[in-house]
Order: C-alpha cells, then structure tokens, then sequence
C-alpha cells in the first residue's frame, strides 16, 4: 500500500511562493488502477511527483508498505525508484544516442527480463528497433517510452499524461496493452490525465482543486481502452 500523510509541497519564496499540495492525505491500496484528475495548476502532476519519490515534500510522509521513503537519504531513494517504480511521461526522455532496442533494454536490464521484445511488439515498433529517438515521430518515441517503462516490470507504474503525443488508434492500443498487462500482473498503475474519459478505465479517480483532494471515487463498472470516448 501506498499511504500519504498531510503531504505539503510548495514552490518559490516569499511573496511568489505558491503552495501546491495543502497537506493531502490518501491511501492507495497494491494493484489499483487510480486514474488522478484536475485542472491545470491543481497539483495532481505535483502529487504524482511526492508519491513516486521524484520530487520532495517540505512536509508530511509517503510509506510503501509502512516504510518511510521520505526519510531515505537521496541515493537510497534513487535505489528504492530504480526497483520498484517506472515512469512514463509526457515527455520521452529517451537516450538519444541508444536505439529504440537499446533505450528498451535499459528498463528491462533493471529487472532481468529477457522478454523485452515481445513489449516492443505490442506497441507497434517491431519494425523500428534499429532507429534512434531523433529518427521516430512524437508518437513513436512515446511509445518507446511505454516500452522501456514496462520493460522494467516494475511494482507501481507512474503514468503523466502518456496518450498527450499520441494520435487516438495508437493512444488507445498503448492503454489497451498497460491495461492487460496490469491484470496480468497485478502491478499498481497511478496515471495523470486530463483525459476524463480514460478515468472510466480505472478503479479508483480522485478529483483534486487546488492542491486539495476534492473527492475519491470507485468506478462500480470499468471500460477497456476501446469502450471509452477520446
């Protein structure tokens, strides 16, 4: 379980300080699907930030299990993100000079997985293994993101915005895939989005407003990625 106690985060000083998580409280169980909506500026890609060990709070806790991952010191905590958590981004942050196959390999030497190549394949680059980032569209390179991410087979996956750059047939088969291999392997999937139709594939959304948690619902039915609108 994921728990996060009175959670504080604010960015700048003095009179351009602005406070951007106003002590949040949550709890997410393991292997939830939690989708986290919000307007622009309402702390939701801040929130994802704290939980996942990227960013600090100035105050408050984030426990795994119960363990304090706020009190680890910085290479501890880089350890604690490298075996246990995957990114995929609205930006790519692929290694320009690895191929897709290398940038994906990366993600699946961490976790000793040899099958990388069947991921490359679901999402649809099987024929661009040889090509560096600078040689794929936006698209593309989002999906090898996915890719390398998944790769890693990690515990939780942190998801910001991962359909911004891609076209709806691709948007769609690249959560298609992250949703079945969630139900095949049981991982905890936090996601980011302002995408309100895709909150109806997941188990859990929380609202937030202004750097509060505004309300938490469970969806009673959840819809597969080609069920929803876009």
């Amino acid at each position: 379980m994921i728990e996060a106690k009175q959670l504080v985060k604010t960015y700048g000083s003095g009179q351009s300080c602005t406070r951007v998580l106003k002590g949040i409280d949550l709890k997410i169980s393991d292997g939830d699907f939690v989708v986290i909506l919000g307007a622009s500026g309402s702390g939701k890609s801040t929130l994802l930030n704290v939980l996942s060990g990227l960013e600090r709070p100035d105050s408050g806790r984030v426990l795994y299990d119960g363990a304090d991952i706020t009190a680890l010191s910085d290479s501890d905590l880089t350890k604690f993100r490298r075996d246990n958590v995957g990114f995929i981004f609205q930006q790519y942050y692929l290694l320009p000079n690895l191929t897709v196959e290398k940038n994906v390999r990366m993600g699946a030497d961490l976790a000793g997985n040899k099958d990388y190549g069947d991921i490359i394949k679901a999402v649809g680059l099987e024929g661009k293994t040889k090509k560096y980032p600078g040689e794929l569209s936006g698209g593309e390179q989002q999906r090898a993101a996915v890719a390398r991410a998944l790769a890693k087979k990690p515990k939780v996956l942190f998801l910001d915005e991962p359909t911004g750059a891609l076209d709806e047939n691709t948007g769609r088969q690249v959560l298609d895939y992250i949703s079945h291999l969630h139900k095949e392997s049981g991982f905890t999937i936090v996601m980011v989005t302002h995408n309100q139709n895709i909150a109806e594939m997941a188990n859990t959304v929380i609202m937030m407003n202004s750097g509060i948690i505004s309300r938490v619902s469970v969806n009673p039915v959840r819809k597969t990625a080609y069920e929803i609108g876009w």
